[in-house]
């Protein structure tokens, strides 16, 4: 599976930006979709996730109330939907897919989002 991820910007903080990212090639066995960041000297940290079949989404503490992580499965697309902004969550955002078992198995490049105080 590939993953195309889009939608990065700068914003100021309290904005919002929706990333995407669309999938191709054995979409078929995709298990869950994900979003995860890493900001510059720091790890890569989890964001959401979901779960292709409907039965749930999944957010990171900080993501709560925040976030909406959502999918469009005619076009094999992932959203996150980030709103009230804070210069903290700058990051280079990934997507990633899960094929089997419990990890993400396929990752795409990332996006950075860059959020001003």
């Amino acid at each position: 599976v590939q993953l195309q991820a889009s939608g990065g910007g700068s914003v100021q903080a309290g904005g919002s930006l929706r990333l995407s990212c669309a999938a191709s090639g054995r979409t078929a066995s995709v298990i869950r979709m994900g979003w995860f960041r890493q900001a510059p000297g720091r790890e890569r940290e989890f964001v959401a996730a979901i779960r292709w079949d409907g039965t749930g989404a999944y957010y990171a503490d900080f993501a709560k109330g925040r976030f909406t992580i959502s999918k469009d499965i005619a076009k094999n697309t992932v959203y996150l939907q980030m709103n009230s902004l804070k210069p903290e969550d700058t990051a280079v955002y990934y997507c990633a897919a899960g094929l089997s078992g419990p990890n993400f198995n396929s990752w795409g490049q990332g996006t950075l989002v860059t959020v001003s105080s």
